[in-house]
């Protein structure tokens, strides 16, 4: 047999491999196992992090929250905390620029009662502007008007959630119906679509009311707890983030060296946080599923380490019918890759069948990345060679003779 071209030493490799099926078979087995842990994890994770942008996508990226905060005199955080009020609104709605809409907030959680059903729910005094401003969209009936808030109605429009909350079967059912909110009759005028998002300012298990209706009826203060405001683009948001900041310092008389007595979020700031949280979950999960890929290449090592041992007398013949220590040193490093490449193929089925479990059957977020697939399989191939150098350079400088003489 001559060895001089390397076409014939990867068939030799092949041969050897196919001569022990079953040793081939569980060797691979680490390197699937890695392979697919690694992309079910990282789909895992992509999955759960295209879930955040989604979410927060659908709360609104031009949508600004302000809040008042605690006060800080001389350095001490005291219990004092700064108002929002009408003034503040107003005074929004006419000097910040890049503003498109601007809404005011007050809330409590009081119990709802509707025929013999009660819960507790979040009731919300807004203006009639929530849904262009906070990017809502009506599932029956209609939104309360200016004039309704002006005239104090009792009118109410419930969240998407709350008709589950009331044992409600349809908007229809309850829409016209009275409820009672606080122990006061509201007439249900309208039923939010549900958005199916959950996190700060989500209005699915709100019931929204007139302003002025909670502000005099309900809650019995002035006070603003929220204003919400729409930019006009992303593109001029951080413009409108700077025109909110210096409307209120200037509503609020702040002199140049007093901090702010109010936050300003925005969703973005929000899908920056939850995405770094997503994004490190992702790497962890990837990396305790790579400790697997080596463990598998650990166990190829072994195993080919073995196989130089057993096959120390076949060696001894084939470097004498003329096989170099290159032919040699090729063989049974084509061997332990051949054997990862083809676990990382497996690997990446089973990976790729796993994710689509999680989602169809678990309904979990998974998002397959082809990123990940190709670095799963280079990795693959990678742990092949690295593990497979030391023992095909073991092959490789058996002596001749001393090889033919073992037994």
């Amino acid at each position: 047999m001559v060895f001089g071209t390397s076409g014939e030493v990867v068939r030799v490799a092949l041969t050897a491999l196919r001569a022990n099926k079953l040793r081939s078979l569980l060797t691979m087995l680490g390197i699937v196992i890695g392979v697919a842990a690694v992309i079910a994890m990282i789909a895992l994770g992509n999955g759960a992090e295209n879930a955040v942008k989604d979410r927060i996508a659908r709360l609104g990226t031009t949508v600004l929250q302000i809040n008042p905060q605690r006060i800080n005199q001389g350095g001490i955080n005291t219990s004092s905390i700064a108002k929002l009020t009408m003034a503040d609104v107003e005074a929004l709605r006419q000097r910040a620029e890049h503003v498109v809409g601007v809404n005011q907030q007050q809330d409590r959680p009081l119990q709802v009662v509707w025929k013999n059903r009660n819960t507790n729910v979040q009731i919300t005094g807004t203006a009639s502007n929530f849904p262009e401003v906070r990017g809502f969209q009506l599932a029956a009936g209609r939104m309360f008007t200016d004039g309704e808030d002006r005239a104090r109605a009792r009118v109410a429009v419930l969240g998407g959630e709350v008709l589950s909350l009331l044992d409600a079967s349809s908007p229809g059912e309850i829409l016209d119906e009275r409820i009672r909110i606080a122990g006061r009759q509201f007439t249900v005028i309208g039923v939010l679509s549900n958005r199916g998002v959950s996190g700060v300012g989500d209005a699915d298990q709100q019931i929204l009311i007139p302003f002025s209706t909670g502000r005099f009826g309900i809650f019995g203060t002035d006070r603003v707890q929220d204003i919400w405001v729409r930019a006009e683009s992303e593109s001029t948001l951080a413009l409108a983030t700077y025109e909110v900041q210096s409307v209120l310092r200037r509503s609020h008389r702040l002199r140049p060296d007093q901090p702010n007595d109010f936050s300003i979020r925005n969703q973005s700031d929000f899908l920056t946080v939850l995405s770094e949280t997503t994004e490190t979950f992702t790497l962890l999960l990837a990396g305790v599923a790579a400790v697997s890929l080596l463990v598998g290449g650990i166990g190829i090592m072994n195993i080919m380490l073995v196989s130089v041992t057993e096959r120390t007398r076949e060696i001894g013949i084939r470097k004498a019918l003329g096989a170099t220590r290159r032919n040699i040193l090729l063989q049974f490093l084509v061997e332990a890759v051949v054997l990862c490449i083809a676990g990382g193929a497996v690997g990446v089925a089973l990976g790729s069948g796993a994710s689509a479990i999680l989602r169809h059957s678990f309904g979990w977020d998974t998002a397959m990345s082809p990123t990940a697939i190709t670095l799963a399989f280079a990795f693959a191939a990678l742990v092949g060679i690295v593990f497979g150098v030391w023992p095909a350079r073991r092959a490789a400088v058996l002596d001749p003779i001393t090889a033919l003489r073992y037994e």
